[in-house]
């Protein structure tokens, strides 16, 4: 695990946006990081079809776990 160096106006807004949806600052980062990354990978994409392809990846990791 690594240390990300990030503004002070960022990590407020993390602050804010992980009150707000029940998670911890580091959860909501990642969340972000990864939305950002299926998005520049898929431009076309809705947010929804973004959701549900991080559904569709967590689903396999838990798949993997259970077998």
């Amino acid at each position: 695990m690594g240390i990300v160096k990030i503004s002070d106006n960022l990590h407020e807004d993390l602050r804010v946006a992980s009150n707000a949806l029940s998670r911890s600052i580091n959860a909501q980062a990642e969340y972000w990081i990864r939305i950002g990354m299926l998005a520049e990978l898929h431009p076309q994409a809705t947010y929804q079809e973004l959701l549900r392809q991080l559904l569709r990846q967590e689903q396999a990791t838990l798949k993997a776990l259970v077998q």
